[in-house]
Formats: C-alpha cells, sequence, structure tokens
C-alpha cells in the first residue's frame, strides 16, 4: 500500500535531518505498532531539531524568537515518539529553553520566563524523568512550611518558584516534573511526626526559677534547637505551682530530668532559711510588709518573731536594720514567692530635682503737694487763723514750734520744703510753707529656691529667718500683794521662702507635684499696727509636668491708684488761690508676681552627677569671680579667701537599661581576715 504524500514528505524531512525511522511495515502492522526513531544531530540548529519533533510527535509547535542554538543530539538505540518527545524536553532544559503546554500548542520559550505561563498544573501524579513543566501544591502537616522553604530553596534552580502559604501551612512549586518529584520525596521524608512531648517536673525543695535559671546558664542554647535535627529542649518555670514543664524529645527530657532531681534536694545544712541583703528598700519596712503579705494569704497575723503558719509549713520573717538584711525561713514555695516580691520592691528609685522661680516685680509712686499758713495777732501766742494740714507727714505748727525749740523735731522734712514767716514779740505774726515731695521705688525679686527628693518622698526646704512678735505683755500696777515685774510674751514666725514638695514619677516622662509654696517678707511701713507687719505668698497645688518642662503655678497681677484731696470748702475751689487752701497727694502701685515650678527626673547616678556638677561649679564660678582681696594695709595677711576645690573627674556608670534591680546577693560577704 502506497504512503500517502504528506506523511511521505515529513518522513523524508525527518531522514534528512538525522532520523534513522525503521523499516516501513505494512499499514495494518504500522497501526498496531508504534514507529521507532534514531535521532542523530550534530551541531544542528535547534529550528531543525523542533520541525523533527513535530514530524514526529504529530504536535503544533510554536518557538519564540528569542529561542536560538546549536544542538547535538545523538541515539544509538530506536525510541518511541514519545521518548523522543521527552528527549527533546531535556535538551530544550540544557540549553536553557523549555516547552510550555497551551491547548493543543506547545510553546518553547526561555526558561527565565517559564514561570509566568501555565503548565502542567497540579497533576495527579508528576514524573520522576520528565522534563515539562509542572506548578504542584504540597500540604504539610508535622513541620513548618516556612521553615521548609529556607532549606528547599538551595536545591531548585534559579528560574524555579518556591513559597510557602503560613495560613494553611502548603508550600507552592513550579519547576520541572523530574526536580518537583524529588522535592515532593524530601518534603515527606521530613514531614514526620516527632516524640516530642510536655512533662511535668514538680519540685519539692528548690524553686523552679532557681533550676530553670540554672539549666539556661549551663545550656543556653537549648531554646535555639537541637544540632542533630530533633525537637529543641525548652524547659518553662510555673511559679504558682513551682513546676518545671519540659517540652523536647524524650532523650533530652531525660538528661533533663536527671540534672532536675539533682537540683531538687535539701540542703547539706537542713536550712530552709535565705539572708537576703538589700540594696535600696528598708529591711525593716519590707520586713513588715512581707508579714502583712502572709496574713492577707490567709495565714494568721505574725507575731513579734515574724512567725506566721504560711503554704507548706510555717515562715518567719525578721529584718536585721545593722546590715540592712531580711531573714527569711520559709518552705521553697512561699520562699520563692517572697524573694519574689523583694525583687520587685528593692530597686532603685528614681530622683527628681524641683526648681521654683519665684519673680515680683512691682513699682510704687507717690507725690504729694500743698501750703499750710497762720496767723497770730495776740501777744500770748494763740493762733487766730490759718490752713493746717501735714503734708509727708509734716505739720507748719510742729515747725513753727522747732523754731524756738529744735528738740521738739523728733525727725526732719522730707522732700522740699520752703517756708516765710514772723515771729516777734509784737505785732503780727505768721507763717506760710510750701512742701512737694514725690517718691518712686521699684522692686525686682527672682528667687530660686530647689530640692532633691526621691520619687514619692516628701521633701521640703526652708530659707527663712525666725521674726519675733509680740503676743502679750504685763506692766505691774499699784495694788496689794507681792508686784510682779513687767514682762512680754513673744512668738517667733518663719518669714523667708519655704518649698515643701512630693513628687510621683509617671509612666514614661512626666512628674505630678503636690506642692506648697510659701514666700513672705516684712513691709517696708507698719502705719496704724501695733507690731510688725508681714508680707505672705502661698501657692498650694496638684501639677502634672513633663520631664524638664516649666510650669507656671500662678500668680498676681496688681494695678492700684489712689488720690486724695484736703481742702477748704469753696475756697479750695478758686483758680490760683485755692491753692492755698489745699493739699493734694496721689499713689500708684504696680505689682507682677509670678511663681514657676521646673521637675527634672534623676534616673540614675550619671543624671545626678551631672546635675551635681552643674550646680557645684556654678558656686566655684561666683567666688571666682569676687577676686582677691587687695588692701594696702592688710589685716590677715597671707590668708587666702575660701574657695571650693575642683570636683575630681568622676567614674561614669553604666547607663541603666530598665529600672529594676537585679537580685541581692542571697550570702553574706566575705569578712576581711584580720
Amino acid at each position: 500500500m502506497p504512503i500517502r504524500p504528506r506523511r511521505a514528505t515529513a518522513l523524508f524531512a525527518a531522514l534528512a535531518l538525522g532520523l534513522v525511522v525503521g523499516a516501513v511495515t505494512p499499514p495494518a502492522v504500522a497501526q498496531s505498532q508504534a514507529q521507532r526513531i534514531t535521532p542523530n544531530f550534530k551541531d544542528a540548529d535547534i529550528t531543525q531539531v523542533i520541525e523533527a519533533v513535530a514530524a514526529a510527535t504529530g504536535k503544533n509547535i510554536i518557538v519564540d524568537p528569542r529561542v536560538r542554538a546549536q544542538v547535538t543530539m545523538l541515539s544509538s538505540t530506536p525510541m518511541t515518539p514519545d521518548a523522543f518527545y521527552e528527549a527533546f524536553q531535556a535538551l530544550l532544559q540544557v540549553h536553557g529553553f523549555v516547552a510550555v503546554p497551551s491547548g493543543k500548542t506547545v510553546k518553547i520559550i526561555p526558561d527565565a520566563n517559564s514561570r509566568t505561563l501555565p503548565g502542567n498544573d497540579l497533576p495527579d501524579r508528576v514524573s520522576a524523568t520528565s522534563d515539562e513543566l509542572v506548578t504542584q501544591v504540597v500540604s504539610v502537616r508535622n513541620v513548618s512550611a516556612v521553615q521548609l522553604v529556607a532549606i528547599l530553596r538551595p536545591l531548585m534552580p534559579q528560574n524555579a518558584h518556591l513559597a510557602a502559604y503560613p495560613s494553611s501551612n502548603m508550600l507552592v512549586l513550579s519547576d520541572r516534573a523530574n526536580n518537583v518529584n524529588r522535592m515532593v520525596r524530601i518534603i515527606r521524608r521530613i514531614d514526620q511526626e516527632s516524640d516530642a512531648d510536655i512533662e511535668v517536673v514538680p519540685m519539692q525543695n528548690a524553686s523552679a526559677v532557681e533550676v530553670v535559671r540554672t539549666m539556661t546558664a549551663l545550656n543556653p542554647a537549648q531554646v535555639q534547637g537541637a544540632e542533630g535535627g530533633g525537637s529543641p529542649l525548652r524547659a518553662v518555670a510555673d511559679e504558682r505551682s513551682n513546676s518545671i514543664l519540659l517540652a523536647g524529645d524524650k532523650t533530652q527530657r531525660l538528661r533533663a530530668r536527671t540534672l532536675i532531681a539533682y537540683l531538687d534536694t535539701p540542703l547539706a545544712g537542713g536550712g530552709d532559711t535565705r539572708v537576703r541583703y538589700l540594696r535600696y528598700a528598708d529591711a525593716e519596712k519590707i520586713a513588715a510588709k512581707l508579714k502583712e503579705q502572709l496574713s492577707a494569704g490567709g495565714a494568721p497575723a505574725a507575731g513579734a518573731a515574724g512567725a506566721a503558719a504560711g503554704a507548706g509549713g510555717p515562715t518567719t520573717i525578721w529584718a536585721e536594720p545593722e546590715t540592712n538584711a531580711l531573714v527569711v525561713t520559709a518552705p521553697a514555695k512561699t520562699m520563692n514567692s517572697l524573694m519574689s516580691i523583694v525583687d520587685r520592691l528593692d530597686i532603685r528609685r528614681a530622683q527628681v530635682i524641683v526648681e521654683a522661680i519665684i519673680v515680683e516685680v512691682s513699682a510704687d509712686k507717690a507725690a504729694e503737694l500743698g501750703v499750710n499758713w497762720v496767723l497770730d495777732g495776740t501777744q500770748d501766742g494763740n493762733v487766730v487763723g490759718g490752713f493746717i494740714e501735714p503734708v509727708g507727714g509734716v505739720s507748719i505748727v510742729d515747725l513753727a514750734r522747732a523754731v524756738n525749740d529744735p528738740t521738739t523735731l523728733t525727725a526732719a522734712p522730707r522732700g522740699t520744703t520752703i517756708g516765710i514767716g514772723r515771729l516777734q514779740d509784737t505785732g503780727i505774726n505768721f507763717a506760710a510753707v510750701i512742701r512737694a515731695l514725690r517718691g518712686d521705688s521699684t522692686t525686682n525679686i527672682i528667687a530660686t529656691p530647689s530640692i532633691v527628693t526621691m520619687d514619692n518622698q516628701e521633701a521640703e526646704i526652708k530659707v527663712a529667718q525666725e521674726v519675733p512678735f509680740v503676743t502679750g505683755q504685763y506692766t505691774n500696777t499699784s495694788g496689794g500683794g507681792t508686784p510682779l515685774a513687767p514682762f512680754q510674751t513673744i512668738q517667733r514666725q518663719e518669714v523667708g521662702t519655704i518649698l515643701k514638695v512630693t513628687p510621683q514619677i509617671n509612666e514614661g516622662d512626666s512628674v505630678m507635684l503636690k506642692i506648697e509654696q510659701e514666700s513672705s517678707s516684712i513691709a517696708a511701713t507698719s502705719s496704724g499696727a501695733v507690731d510688725l507687719v508681714t508680707n505672705k505668698r502661698t501657692i498650694s497645688t496638684h501639677v502634672l509636668i513633663e520631664d524638664g518642662g516649666t510650669v507656671v503655678l500662678g500668680g498676681l497681677i496688681q494695678d492700684s491708684q489712689t488720690g486724695g484731696e484736703q481742702r477748704v470748702p469753696f475756697l479750695g475751689r478758686i483758680p490760683v488761690i485755692g491753692e492755698a487752701f489745699r493739699t493734694r497727694s496721689a499713689k500708684k502701685t504696680k505689682t507682677n508676681l509670678m511663681v514657676f515650678i521646673q521637675p527634672r527626673i534623676l534616673r540614675d547616678g550619671l543624671d545626678a552627677t551631672i546635675e551635681t556638677n552643674q550646680k557645684y561649679n556654678y558656686i566655684r564660678d561666683q567666688q571666682r569671680r569676687l577676686g582677691p582681696q587687695r588692701e594696702v594695709l592688710p589685716l590677715l595677711p597671707g590668708e587666702q579667701r575660701a574657695e571650693l576645690p575642683p570636683l575630681p573627674e568622676p567614674a561614669v556608670p553604666a547607663p541603666r537599661t530598665t529600672p529594676v534591680a537585679p537580685p541581692a546577693p542571697t550570702t553574706p560577704p566575705a569578712e576581711p581576715k584580720p
């Protein structure tokens, strides 16, 4: 039976390109048996091989223009068209190309673009020998898919795709079928159930926290995974039940239980007593609080020795003030609970430096102007007429009397006084005085008291004088009985600047202050008062301030103006002439008073050192600015002015990373040898 023309043309083309095809069989036999192909290409263009594959397999092939290469493909044994196609896929892989099926068409493209095109997605079975492009989703059951990505990624080519989906713990692989099949076998081998389990080991004598701390110090890498690929050993302490939870492989847990059993033994001295030296807290106060804690936990109230029936046995707590230490006798569980409380209470407390700024600016202005006159028309010196009104506290009568008897004038008149007059034994005597007085005064006071105190600790600073005030007196009077000596009762009061503050450091960098501020002084004049007059300014408040910030606590802004006029009715209002019948006075007072507060937190020794050095050097600079005493004839030759010495270079402490102090040593320090 003759061969069809189209089939013959493909076969002749294949033979011309180097294909050796088996003997032609009769048509009936050709339909039942597949043809055999022996490829023989040497330095041939890849497009010629693609044409031969299309002719042998009957596939429709589309070639990317970027597919260019000279290839060699040799075989000594005949193969079927399917085997020839698989060998062709291997040839494409060698040269960096890939055959991607798309419906009834096969696309030949560069391997770098293979991940963006669909291939044989999610096949039921992945061939272990094929080089076709395959996408497969693998479910992982016992290990983490994310961890497998880091392990499998080096085993896959650069253009392949490997990703994990953590929500369902799955892996997505896209590569050639033979490599995907290999990856699936590796995943199944790794994805095995572990014999890791959790054991609870109750402690009888030791503290679970201390035992876990010892085990961690012995093997810090135990929580980072085992070197041989087994599950890592993890040990966690449960303070409530005083137990240790172990998780890991059986062999690791067995070794851990052996170590725990050795550590969980009673002390050789039979003692469950611990001496705890405190670093920052007061031992007597802490001992009292711990006794209250035991009583609140259901134990009876502690006696004088601090004994209480805690859980697991009797508990005794007492303080040794000489060494600031706690002596605690308690079972392991109770001891662990008490020491945990002490660890959180015996910490270095932050300090706060509080600076108050008291500023007072005031201005006073006063003026007086007046005319006094008097007429005397008799021989016995009686006044028969005049206008008398003291100006500046001085009357014309006082001035006239002082002419004959200067001792009657106790103080010299202030201001400007111009007077005329006639004082004779006969005739009309007269006197006239014009007085003018102007007074201006200003006040500028800045006071900055500062004080350092610990958090939640009240502090007070006083810069004041003890001023005596008369509260009562007794004068001897005539009468029966034994006479008593005259006396006075006096009460002294503090006059000056007083600052009382209690800071509380909140979470973050803010400080809540309870402030009582007082600034008092003695008034310059006490006219009309029976004793001294004091000016007092007080502020009592609570404020919240950021660390290093400044807040105004309060103040007073006062502006007052007063005026007065003394005159003769009707006559005092006559222009020009009326000036002889009146006196005038005016006064204006302006006061500005403000109080500011500024706290700064000193969290560690470094902050305290910096603040101390700043204040110390400021006072030292003020002393040095005074300079040496220069005297022509020194009264104390060779004596130097006292001056603060320079500060030594301090050892800068390491900055603290946490406000909680580390646990204090449980053993007393070694005593020095004599």
